[in-house]
């Protein structure tokens, strides 16, 4: 028929797939076929792209989507799944059946059904877990929970349901795959008893509560801008050492690792509590720990070494580890150019504390790593760090291989 488009079908490892199985936008296989207004099927992930590009019309027959919403099209799912089981002799892989998006309708009810004080135990509970499946599945499930003013209703159960811990810690557990806004933030540093609770909770008998409660402690850290309400947060007591405490036990958790470092390096940004940090053991936890770490986690670490080194008590226990002057020299130029930034800047300070160091870092080849970094593409704070420390190193090593370099005051450390 004149002006109607044949769509062959797809030949896939010598298979061909049924045109109306592909979807007419990707023209690939469709995973979570959805009808729209128009009463076409498009895959879900390719319709929404579409949409989110600020298209408005169907792409088939592009007559205006009056209505955004995605139907399922169980039918045709059904009917995909058993073609592929069919011909799994060609290596065609069943689809597995998509995890439906979360009902604005549905999220509301949980919420109600989660925050009524009234209600019954057990369904309260339920209603939190049903909440948490939700979050984990998507972002875009996420989006449609966070829109419902879900993170002051959860803020309210975590801290007005301590008496009923497994509502206290389930609604913990959602909490912290959102975002905190500021005010939210400081609506929990703020009271000193919220910030205390969080604190007790690093030493709870769960591994899940003590990591969630560590990632809540961060993001509370991160999102307030107050340094006096900062410092407060971060004088709680045994803060550090619960953090500590998860690096410590927990190194088998790879989520442990990342939140208990993540922390720690929100933690040591205030100045005014960073020798608490030091008496809690975190110079050589971060050394310890410093090599199971993957790149971003490793940058933090070593951002937080930095930090340390900046205060004496800091500067003493990291020279005092057999390990952190090697580690340090052997970082440079390995894992990232912030990475080769802090821990210039660490050495820098050890070495111009201790004469020891200096000996220590010229034995683990510290010069010439130095040189190689003045002559890399790293940034221009990593090289005037390293230019510094061929100062402080002269007499260390032939004069003549010491390039001129200006004095500079040490730069603060990048946030992430």
């Amino acid at each position: 028929m004149p002006g109607t488009t044949i769509v062959e079908p797809l030949d896939l490892v010598g298979l061909q797939i049924p045109y109306h199985f592909r979807c007419p936008i990707s023209l690939e296989l469709m995973r979570d076929p959805v009808t729209v207004c128009t009463g076409q099927t498009y895959d879900r992930s390719s319709i929404e792209s579409w949409v989110a590009t600020g298209n408005t019309t169907c792409p088939v027959t592009r007559a205006p989507l009056s209505d955004f919403t995605f139907i399922p099209n169980h039918t045709l799912r059904r009917l995909i799944q058993d073609w592929c089981v069919a011909n799994q002799a060609f290596g065609i892989q069943r689809i597995p059946t998509p995890k439906q998006p979360a009902d604005p309708v549905m999220v509301r009810a949980l919420l109600t059904q989660a925050s009524a004080v009234s209600s019954p135990f057990q369904p309260r509970l339920s209603a939190l877990r049903r909440l948490k499946g939700l979050a984990r599945d998507s972002d875009k499930n996420r989006s449609v929970i966070s829109s419902h003013d879900a993170r002051e209703v959860l803020i309210y159960i975590v801290f007005s349901d301590t008496g009923s811990s497994e509502l206290s810690v389930e609604a913990l557990a959602v909490l912290v795959m959102f975002q905190l806004n500021e005010s939210e933030c400081e609506s929990i540093g703020s009271d000193p008893n919220r910030v205390v609770y969080l604190s007790r909770m690093l030493f709870h008998s769960s591994i899940e509560v003590r990591i969630n409660s560590a990632s809540l402690i961060e993001n509370v850290l991160s999102g307030t801008r107050s340094p006096d309400l900062r410092a407060q947060i971060c004088n709680a007591d045994e803060i550090f050492e619960g953090v500590v405490d998860i690096l410590r036990n927990l190194n088998s958790y790879p989520r442990a690792l990342r939140i208990g470092v993540r922390a720690l390096f929100a933690l040591c940004l205030v100045k005014q509590t960073r020798h608490k940090a030091v008496q809690a053991g975190v110079p050589a936890m971060l050394i310890d720990r410093l090599a199971d770490l993957d790149k971003c986690e490793a940058e933090r670490a070593l951002a937080t070494i930095e930090l340390l080194c900046r205060i004496p008590s800091g500067c003493l226990a990291f020279a005092a580890h057999a390990l952190t002057v090697p580690l340090l020299v052997k970082t440079i130029l390995k894992i990232s150019d912030r990475a080769t930034e802090y821990a210039a800047g660490a050495l820098m300070a050890l070495c111009s504390e201790s004469e020891g160091s200096q000996r220590e870092a010229v034995s683990a080849g510290v010069l010439t790593q130095l040189l190689l970094l003045v002559q890399s593409d790293c940034t221009e704070r990593a090289k005037r760090k390293a230019q510094m420390l061929l100062k402080l190193l002269r007499d260390s090593w032939p004069e003549d291989s010491i390039g001129n370099s200006d004095d500079f005051a040490c730069s603060e450390i990048v946030p992430f």
